[in-house]
């Protein structure tokens, strides 16, 4: 028996994480380049609505 045969598993359990961080990191970068643009138009779109809409009366 190897003595460092307990290793074994963790050398594959840190391959795995390896393999899936790469994975992700490649995800985030084949993203649409305009989601902030998406993202900021929305945020104005929903700034306009509060805008337009009526306030209610304020209670003394």
């Amino acid at each position: 028996m190897h003595p460092e045969t307990h290793l074994a598993p963790h050398h594959l359990r840190a391959a795995d994480l390896r393999a899936e961080a790469d994975a992700h990191r490649l995800a985030v970068q084949a993203k649409r380049p305009y989601a902030i643009r998406t993202r900021l138009g929305w945020t104005l779109v929903e700034v306009g609505l509060r805008l337009a809409s009526p306030r209610p009366a304020l209670a003394h």
